[in-house]
Parts: C-alpha cells; structure tokens; sequence
C-alpha cells in the first residue's frame, strides 16, 4: 500500500498560518507563470500580484523567488501567503488543559474552529495556539466542529503525530460526550425511550458526507458506518426553563457530524443545532444558545510511553437541567 507523503513547503507559517500552494499548468495560452497567476485571479488586481512577484513573496517548490518573467512550465507549484482579512474577533478562548514535548490537549470553547476555514483564519484554535506558544508545527490531530465545545488534541512535533494520529484511526481512543435536547413531550422517566426504543441503546446508519455539502447524507440501504451508543443522564428543567434532556454519547465511529445526526434521528435534535433536523437559514452566531454538544472525555493509552491517558473537559452545558 502506498503512502500519502505531503509535500513539504519551502516557506514557514507566518503568524501561524501556513502558506498557500498553487498548482501551475505546464503549458496554456500564458507566458509566464505571473500571467497565469493573474489570470487566474482576475478578480484582484494585477498590479498589486505582479508587485507579489517583483518583492519575491512568491516561490518555487525550491523556495527561490519566482519573478515576473519566469516562463510557464518552470514550477510545477508555486507558494505564497494570503493577504489575510479582517476577522470579528471569537469571544471565547481555548484553555490549555496538557502540555508537553508531544502533546498539546485544549478545552475549546463553542464557536471556535478547530482549523482555519471559511472566514475563520486566525480565529481558529490551531493558528490562536501556534502563536501562543510559537510552535509552527503544532498540528490538530482530531477535530471538533465550530459549535462542539471540548477536549481536542494536537500534535506538538512531526516525529511524533502519527502515533497519536494513529490511535484514532484505530479506534483506540475512548470518546465521550454529552449533549442537550428538548424533553420529548411523551417522556416517561419510569420507562424512558427514544423513538420507540428503550434507553440505553445503541443506534447505528450509514452516513456519507459530500464536499461542498453543508450536512451529511444517510443511507438506510446501506450498511452501517456509523455507531453510538445512548443513555440518559438526566432530565428536568435548564436555568432558561426548558424542560430537557440530559444524554451521554459514546460514539465508536467518528463521521462527519455523526451525534448531531444520531440524536435528530431519534427525535430529540440537538439544542442550538442549526442543520439538523432541519436545515435553517444562516444566521449570525447565537452566544446565549450555543450547540448543546460537549467532548466531555477523552482516554487511551499513550503510544510512546504505554501510560493511560485521560482528559476531561472543565466547560459545561448552559442548557443542562438544574432542576
């Protein structure tokens, strides 16, 4: 079986975020590689990119500067770093709970990314850590959605990710979580259930996510990809007074989106969750109702020195009963 190895970049992160690679044809209707660089962002201004490439911010795969008149065909790559925008600060901070030569493991708040996407840049966990602790290499090994709060691991040097990456893939990493809902208004605390089913239980699909799609897509036909199991920890009344229900989830799979999906499939949807059951218009960032989704645990035993390792988030759900 062959490897993915990944291409190594000839420039360094810059306020921890990392360059940009640009794949350049080897031949077309373009002279130089600056002309294709211009065509192909046309809506910038050509000025300001030839400019780019007469100050030398553009480079080969050798890290050497590609000037204006470079002729296409001589790289098949290019790098540069992005003129970033301006970001609305995320309110919320991470909390270093571990740290050592290894591993970096945080308490990430809800409406942080885990890594830079859309117009989260430096507001992500990984750029925010990279500079506080001026580790360029710091690199996520597992990831929370933007709304999900929790324990999330990152890798804190090369030499050693894949083994931590590894125990994921495995499955060698025991997850917990917990999660929020509206009581379904037939609760019956003496003999609890959910979607006809007795609680605990153990809830399995088949889920498939697709680029460019905002949610995941479920296949009944198709075997099960997916599992979680369910039980009850609590239901009562939240500090804003709705009647709720308290879940732990363990999920032994790890898809895209996967405890959103299983809770609304069995009709309790998540508080706060914007794309399941149903799919809401966008909206700006509700902070008095975040995602009512914790990553409350994490344990495993540690690859390198074979001691076991547990993790436990010190946030909780603003929804949970307290009555």
């Amino acid at each position: 079986m062959m490897t993915h190895v990944p291409m190594p970049s000839p420039l360094p992160a810059k306020d921890g975020i990392g360059p940009t690679r640009l794949r350049v044809p080897t031949s077309g209707p373009w002279a130089t590689i600056a002309e294709y660089v211009v065509a192909r962002f046309d809506h910038l201004d050509a000025g300001v990119l030839y400019r780019r490439f007469d100050a030398g911010e553009i480079v080969g795969t050798d890290g050497r500067p590609v000037g204006r008149g470079t002729a296409l065909g001589a790289h098949p790559f290019v790098w540069y770093h992005r003129d970033l925008p301006i970001e609305d600060p995320v309110p919320f901070h991470e909390e270093i709970l571990h740290i050592d030569d290894d591993l970096v493991v945080i308490d990430k708040p809800h409406f942080l990314p885990t890594t830079p996407s859309g117009r989260y840049l430096r507001e992500s966990a990984l750029v925010r850590l990279r500079v506080r602790l001026d580790n360029p290499d710091l690199a996520p090994i597992h990831r929370l959605d933007r709304g999900t709060a929790g324990v999330v691991m990152f890798s804190a040097r090369p030499a050693t990710r894949g083994a931590y990456q590894s125990l994921f893939e495995k499955r060698r990493v025991a997850k917990v979580y917990e999660a929020v809902s509206a009581r379904p208004p037939c609760w019956d605390r003496d003999a609890p259930a959910l979607a006809g089913r007795a609680v605990p239980l153990i809830y399995r699909n088949h889920i498939e996510s697709r680029r460019g799609e905002l949610r995941v897509v479920v296949d009944d036909v198709r075997e099960p990809n997916a599992e979680t199991a369910v039980e009850v920890r609590g239901t009562g009344v939240s500090a804003s007074g709705r009647a709720v229900l308290h879940t732990v989830l363990r999920p032994h799979t790890g898809r895209m989106h996967q405890l959103r999906v299983h809770l609304a499939a069995l009709g309790v949807g998540i508080l706060g969750d914007r794309r399941y059951p149903d799919l809401l218009p966008e909206a700006p960032d509700d902070h008095s109702l975040p995602l009512q989704l914790l990553a409350r645990e994490l344990e495993f035993t540690d690859p390198l020195s074979g001691t076991p390792r547990r993790f436990v988030t010190r946030r909780t759900l603003s929804e949970a009963p307290t009555q």
